[in-house]
């Protein structure tokens, strides 16, 4: 039941990834607060605090409306500034870094939530004027209600000043890349801890009964416990052959069941894998690997020739491929000490292949790059423990294909000295 709660909770919270969430969330509660102070005023708020505290209460009609339409349109032209900052620097980003880097960006729900109460503040400030009768005397005028769109406006010139600063922070690609290192390095480390695999406890399956997916998109997550739960109560084990984060098509295999399972314990499975048409490093940290790769091979480009930028990514990339060493290639699912359910996740030499494939082809001319991945993957090469050998030789092959690469492209005679002489 736990389980099964947790699965639902982040279907729901993948809800607040869309852009429109928070704005529209925001404009609902303006206008339910708006009501409220509407009703409050037909109860005769203003004229009670006018009575008793009458510095709180704007009891002149045509300052209120000044007031009223002032902020009306001042928000207005500040929402138009700010959307259009935002453009901009989407536009910049996508062009000097990576367009893989706008989903990160858009859904900073700092920035969604300013909007949203520019939007509130809006349709409060005109509901507001709207109610404001034309030849009402002090005691009618929404007094109080005008105070609050006086609170409102302030509170929304300082979102503008914290929005301007955010903004020009998030933009920054130092700030991007730790960005998203960080939620990489959190979903890798939550892995690790709760990681387990023994080869000797799970079985072969190649002829195990094979079960396809009926829907296509990306796969964001798998409910293990509740599939061993599954497993146990049908006596069966599964194999989940697809990868969490890659793109599923339909009628691939979604996995394998050492008995054959009907087709209601089939659909039972199948609802406990969640696809999505987009990609998130939270759910898949090897998109991280893929964005820093692609900001280090844009930054080489001609045309924005960022050698500077290319260092730092790979610094990036070195620390995410030390905590992927701890990581075993295979984890498994336990109910009692006995694992029921075994499920895939990207191949160590896959992963290590696909970045420096990417980063030799784009970088192998570059004496001081070249130099860089060396010297992360001979540090990736010292960390590796006795457990992981395998590990060793994929580490060394790259190291070899670099040299290959980087001899062939380089000319200079002295760079290629110079090179050696790291190893």
């Amino acid at each position: 039941m736990k389980d099964k709660l947790l699965f639902l909770l982040r279907k729901l919270y993948r809800l607040t990834d869309n852009i429109a969430f928070y704005p529209t969330l925001l404009a609902i509660l303006g206008f339910v607060f708006t009501y409220i102070m509407i009703f409050l005023e037909e109860k005769g708020v203003s004229k009670y605090l006018l009575d008793t505290v009458p510095a709180l209460v704007i009891n002149n009609t045509e300052t209120a409306r000044i007031l009223l339409t002032t902020f009306i349109g001042g928000l207005v032209s500040i929402m138009v500034f700010s959307f259009s900052m935002v453009m901009i620097l989407l536009n910049q980003a996508s062009s000097n870094f990576s367009p893989r880097l706008l989903p990160g960006l858009i859904s900073n729900r700092r920035h969604q939530i300013i909007l949203g109460f520019y939007i509130a503040t809006i349709l409060y400030c005109i509901f507001i004027l709207v109610y404001i009768e034309p030849n009402g005397d002090k005691y009618q005028l929404p007094g109080f209600s005008v105070l609050f769109a006086i609170l409102f406006m302030v509170n929304c010139l300082a979102a503008f000043i914290y929005f301007i600063h955010s903004i020009s922070q998030e933009i920054q690609i130092n700030n991007i890349m730790d960005k998203i290192f960080n939620i990489s390095k959190r979903r890798m480390l939550y892995l690790i801890d709760n990681e387990k695999y023994s080869e000797d406890d799970f079985p072969d399956t190649k002829i195990w009964h094979q079960y396809k997916s009926e829907k296509s998109g990306y796969l964001q997550n798998v409910s293990l416990g509740n599939i061993a739960k599954i497993a146990k109560d049908k006596e069966t084990k599964i194999d989940v052959v697809v990868i969490k984060g890659l793109f599923i098509s339909e009628h691939n295999t979604l996995f394998k069941s050492e008995k054959e399972l009907d087709s209601e314990t089939i659909q039972k499975i199948t609802e406990h894998f969640d696809f999505s048409k987009s990609e998130l490093i939270a759910d898949n940290y090897v998109l991280a690997f893929k964005q820093i790769t692609e900001v280090a091979i844009k930054a080489m480009s001609p045309g924005i020739n960022d050698p500077g930028t290319a260092l730092n990514a790979i610094d990036y990339l070195s620390q995410l491929f030390s905590l992927r060493i701890k990581k075993n290639d295979k984890s498994q699912a336990y109910i009692d000490d006995i694992p029921y359910v075994s499920v895939a996740t990207v191949n160590f030499k896959v992963l290590i292949f696909q970045v420096m494939a990417e980063l030799r082809t784009y970088c192998k001319h570059d004496v001081i790059i070249v130099e860089k991945l060396l010297i992360m993957l001979f540090h990736l090469k010292s960390i590796i423990k006795d457990d992981n050998k395998n590990y060793l030789e994929i580490v060394e092959v790259e190291i070899e294909s670099l040299l290959v690469d980087a001899e062939r492209a380089i000319t200079n005679t002295r760079d290629i000295e110079y090179i050696k002489s790291i190893i």
